[in-house]
């Protein structure tokens, strides 16, 4: 996947309903309190700045489409439920 343009980011992040901050959060980026009390992520306002020269990588904005489920091929899908015994012998199956 293409490394997304800031404005490319904060549209995907709007579409997903989320603040800066929740975003940040999800992906695991570090998070802040501001001056006025709040919690904000420098960092994901640096990746949305079209002034700043940092980029989020390809890869790290898929498994943001994909969490999000907004990527354009690809879903999560829930993981069917393994009998206990399975999960201790997976040849057993």
């Amino acid at each position: 996947m293409p490394v997304p343009s800031g404005e490319q980011l904060k549209a995907a992040r709007l579409a997903a309903g989320l603040n800066q901050a929740q975003a940040a959060e999800l992906m695991g980026y570090s998070l802040q309190t501001g001056s006025r009390g709040g919690v904000q992520s420098r960092t994901w306002q640096a990746l949305e700045s079209p002034t700043d020269e940092r980029n989020m990588q390809g890869p790290v904005f898929a498994m943001f489409l994909l969490l999000t489920g907004q990527h354009p091929t690809l879903q999560l899908v829930p993981r069917e439920p393994q009998a206990p015994d399975a999960a201790k012998n997976p040849d057993a199956a």
